[in-house]
């Protein structure tokens, strides 16, 4: 979402995620639920549940409640058999629009999101329709007085960070698939705690949006992230920052 800083989305998002905790916090426990019952209980054993637990852990969810559904999944769930998708499609103003989904009956899910698609002007894809627009990277954010940039040189690139950028108040740290976690947990054992860090899908081109434009895709984005089956939403989309902020209200 190049059109504007990534932190300011950050900081964007986490007021939104608090205003839906409930809602964010059951996604957080049906990946992890997923990831348990699918790779065992030990995160050390097990990346996708690591991953779920850092995305858990973002989003503010308990430990005892993590712990919870950590257990629920290595004991086998229950009962609920959720499969991971991915859809892709054409949002308002030709925006390429990547979600990864956690279903229990793809017979419900995919019409339900056709359905969003095409009354925000858009059309559900096939497969690969867009997943070229994206590439998988990992990114961790926090700000500029938790640490220097030297600081963070020596620790990050050390681990196999790839790059670090400065970006408003904030520095952005970009690492491989691989290496990520390992940044991350030299970032953290050098005392410096991120305030954001994900596995994410950057586009690799974007797609300018501005006025009524951007304030289609902008809802259509956030209505698609409020479905239950969707985990994550990516898009490409290129909106101003002052604007994009406005449309957040």
């Amino acid at each position: 979402m190049a059109g504007h800083s990534k932190w300011a989305n950050i900081k964007h998002r986490k007021a939104r995620q608090d205003s839906k905790r409930s809602k964010m916090w059951s996604k957080c426990s049906r990946a992890i639920i997923v990831a348990a019952k699918h790779g065992g209980g030990d995160p050390d054993q097990n990346l996708t549940l690591r991953y779920a637990i850092d995305e858990a852990k973002a989003a503010n969810m308990p430990k005892d409640t993590i712990a919870k559904a950590i257990e629920k999944g290595a004991g086998g769930g229950d009962g609920e058999e959720y499969e991971e998708v991915t859809y892709e499609g054409y949002g308002p103003n030709g925006v390429a629009v990547l979600i990864e989904a956690l279903t229990d009956n793809k017979n419900r899910t995919v019409p339900e999101l056709r359905k969003m698609f095409e009354k925000a002007g858009g059309n559900l894809g096939a497969a690969g329709s867009v997943a070229f627009n994206f590439e998988r990277k990992g990114e961790i954010y926090l700000a500029k007085d938790k640490a220097t940039e030297e600081q963070l040189m020596e620790v990050a690139l050390e681990a196999g960070a790839e790059d670090i950028e400065e970006e408003d108040e904030a520095w952005r740290i970009v690492t491989g698939v691989d290496d990520y976690h390992a940044v991350k947990t030299a970032i953290e054992g050098a005392g410096i705690e991120p305030d954001a860090a994900a596995l994410v899908m950057i586009a690799t081109n974007t797609v300018k949006c501005t006025g009524k434009d951007a304030e289609k895709v902008v809802r259509f984005v956030e209505d698609l992230d409020d479905h239950d089956d969707v985990q994550k939403v990516h898009a490409n989309f290129d909106i101003p920052e002052e604007e994009y902020a406005a449309l957040q209200g």
